[in-house]
């Protein structure tokens, strides 16, 4: 089986949502899927969880999002919302979300 990383950097909604999208489909078709929120990605998760955007959810809901980044959360002045929507936050890189793991784990990474 297939397994897929989306290691989201993007700050960017449209963009965003183009990550959200493939993964569904991917999942949908067999491919293992996650998600992580890291970089300026970490300012959407209050976004879409506010506006209850419905492939977030469904993303969230398939469980398809591994966590969110502790530190730019941190830096970024979003740690508290972020840390109250039951999403692992994620520090096992000096304190960001790491790749070592899941390139281990056989996991294909894109990063955007």
């Amino acid at each position: 089986m297939d397994k897929v990383l989306f290691y989201a950097m993007t700050g960017e909604k449209m963009c965003f949502l183009h990550i959200l999208l493939n993964a569904i489909s991917l999942n949908e078709n067999g491919v293992e899927t996650k998600i992580i929120f890291e970089g300026a990605s970490v300012k959407l998760v209050s976004v879409f969880e506010e506006e209850k955007n419905p492939l977030y959810l469904k993303a969230k809901g398939l469980g398809l999002i591994a966590g969110i980044c502790f530190a730019c959360s941190k830096t970024l002045g979003v740690f508290e919302k972020n840390n109250s929507y039951g999403i692992k936050m994620l520090d096992d890189m000096s304190g960001h979300a790491g790749m070592l793991d899941y390139s281990l784990e056989g996991y294909k990474i894109i990063s955007i």
